[in-house]
């Protein structure tokens, strides 16, 4: 950990969720459907990494734009409760804070209705160089959702970042027909670490074998990527080579939303604990398998020691 008071610094989207459960079909007209639960959480790739990171003991700091309304005074009171530095969630009168509905299937499959409102206004004068270049590690989460802030200023966040010996960490939301160069070209030099989910993967290189994607990816420069699979778990892929692929554990799905979020969490958590990337990403797919658990990118993590304990209950019988 880093001894000046902030381990991760986040940067990217800040979504406040709102999830309902089970919905096996929405009703027709103003029909009306009767659910087992409802719930509101701080979620996105960068604000629910940021949760899940200080429920594990990491001293995290956020940075990244919300509406001058309800729902964005709800998610600061919220990541101050969960002890997160929210100095740098800048209030903007000119967007909504972003938000999703989500009607969870009985599987746990998650179709989203979103805004993407104020994150869309994120831009390099609302960082702190300061606090960055003081951190262990920097994440960006929710790349080609950052209209102000994708492609070169992103890409000079990294470079500055890494720079000052930071690592670097980025995970995407994927957007069919982006411009996949102009938007994560300039970025890949300055990657330590990609996290992007298969699909986006795939997508993102035109390949269609976890191999290929990650030769696609160390190519243009980035140092590891670690592709996850969803209920397979995870690639691990270093340089040019696959070193791993590191299984889910067995779980009753409730809601799969925020797993890739957990995933990064722990992933971070294990390389500031010193693990190298498989080590990180077996701790990454368990605190992803444990959010699947619950409704909510929060769901199932609440600290590090319980965490321990899910890993510790789960014999070699129960992977997947």
């Amino acid at each position: 950990m880093s001894d000046n008071g902030i381990d991760v610094v986040t940067v990217g989207i800040h979504i406040v969720d709102i999830l309902g459960r089970p919905v096996p079909a929405v009703p027709e007209g103003q029909g009306v459907a009767l659910l087992e639960e409802i719930r509101m959480t701080v979620a996105g790739t960068a604000a629910g990494t940021s949760v899940d990171l200080a429920r594990l003991g990491m001293r995290v700091a956020t940075f990244g734009v919300i509406g001058n309304d309800e729902l964005g005074v709800w998610l600061i009171e919220k990541m101050q409760r969960e002890g997160i530095d929210v100095a740098g969630l800048t209030v903007d009168h000119h967007a909504p804070t972003s938000a999703t509905m989500l009607p969870i299937r009985p599987n746990g499959e998650r179709p989203a209705l979103h805004v993407i409102g104020a994150n869309a206004l994120l831009s390099s004068d609302h960082l702190d160089w300061e606090k960055i270049e003081s951190a262990t590690v920097l994440h960006v989460g929710g790349t080609f959702l950052l209209e102000s802030f994708d492609g070169a200023p992103t890409a000079n966040t990294l470079k500055r970042a890494k720079e000052a010996g930071v690592t670097t960490t980025l995970d995407i939301i994927g957007m069919p027909g982006a411009d996949v160069d102009a938007v994560l070209g300039p970025c890949f030099p300055y990657l330590d670490y990609f996290l992007p989910n298969d699909e986006d993967a795939f997508m993102l290189s035109g390949t269609s074998t976890l191999s290929d994607a990650v030769q696609w990816f160390h190519h243009r420069g980035v140092g590891a990527t670690v592709i996850t699979l969803g209920a397979d778990g995870a690639c691990v892929g270093v340089g040019n080579t696959i070193e791993a692929q590191v299984p889910a554990y067995a779980v009753d799905v409730v809601d799969t939303t925020g797993c890739g979020d957990a995933f990064s969490a722990g992933f971070i958590v294990g390389l500031i604990e010193g693990r190298d990337p498989v080590g990180a990403s077996e701790l990454g797919v368990a605190a992803g398998s444990l959010v699947a658990t619950g409704l909510g990118s929060d769901a199932g993590i609440t600290n590090r020691i319980d965490l321990d304990a899910f890993i510790d209950a789960k014999t070699s019988v129960d992977r997947a």
